[in-house]
């Protein structure tokens, strides 16, 4: 409660603060992402080359071995990630959120391709400002550096839950992982829709669809979730959903 406090509090001393871009004051973004650390004089001149866009479901925001001409702030949606071998064969690698960075600062070429799995809006940054404000900025570099650590530390805990945890606790954990994205404050029912369809979560977690089907129907018939419409999830309660993914 007291970090939805702050950002509450400062997006109420942003809308009042003239030094703040106009089109940064209201951005969900502005206190969770690597622009929290930024200056108005930093967010100024950063706003001058900054693009808002829309992307449809589907829709590639880059694609693996591209030239990599723009990074991108999440600002609402969920972005799938995923690698392709030479022969054709695709893995999800990893899902994100707002506000998170897409890319990796003073990289030419993407490693991955990165497609909306939701209606998602991303704020645009040319490489080259960005790359430009980093090298000015210890603060800016060590928070996209504070990122990739989380990023790492997230993929070595998916690495233990592909590994070792039953079909149950791997569609158990997905589910958390997505409830905590959405409420990460909740402790009680959270409400959330999924943002991929069976056969990605299948690809996501090593299943078959059939597997993800059934560990969903059990989950359900147990009362740790409820679903609606095939999409639209109800977590009663987290911490319930994260002792059955075997989550301490």
């Amino acid at each position: 409660m007291d970090e939805i406090f702050k950002r509450t509090e400062n997006q109420r001393k942003d809308i009042h603060n003239s030094d703040i871009p106009v089109v940064c004051r209201a951005c969900e973004a502005r206190h969770g992402g690597m622009c929290g650390v930024m200056t108005p004089q930093q967010l100024t001149e950063l706003s001058k080359f900054t693009t808002r866009k829309k992307v449809n479901p589907g829709s590639e925001v880059v694609g693996q071995g591209e030239q990599v001409a723009a990074y991108a702030n999440v600002l609402k949606g969920v972005v799938k990630l995923s690698k392709m071998l030479h022969d054709g064969r695709q893995q999800i690698v990893g899902l994100q959120f707002a506000p998170d960075f897409l890319g990796r600062p003073f990289s030419r070429e993407s490693t991955i391709s990165a497609e909306a799995a939701t209606e998602t809006e991303i704020c645009s940054i040319p490489k080259a400002v960005l790359d430009r404000m980093v090298g000015d900025s210890p603060e800016l570099e060590h928070k996209l550096h504070q990122q990739a650590l989380v990023e790492l530390d997230e993929a070595r805990d998916w690495m233990l839950t592909l590994g070792r945890k039953t079909a149950q606790e791997k569609v158990a954990s997905f589910l958390y992982m997505i409830a905590l994205h959405y409420d990460p404050e909740s402790t009680e029912r959270t409400v959330f829709d999924l943002p991929l369809s069976r056969a990605d979560i299948a690809d996501f977690l090593g299943l078959t669809i059939e597997t993800v089907s059934r560990q969903m129907t059990k989950l359900r018939g147990d009362g740790v979730i409820q679903i609606e419409n095939n999409r639209h999830v109800s977590v009663p309660d987290m911490e319930r959903l994260a002792e059955v993914a075997g989550i301490e």
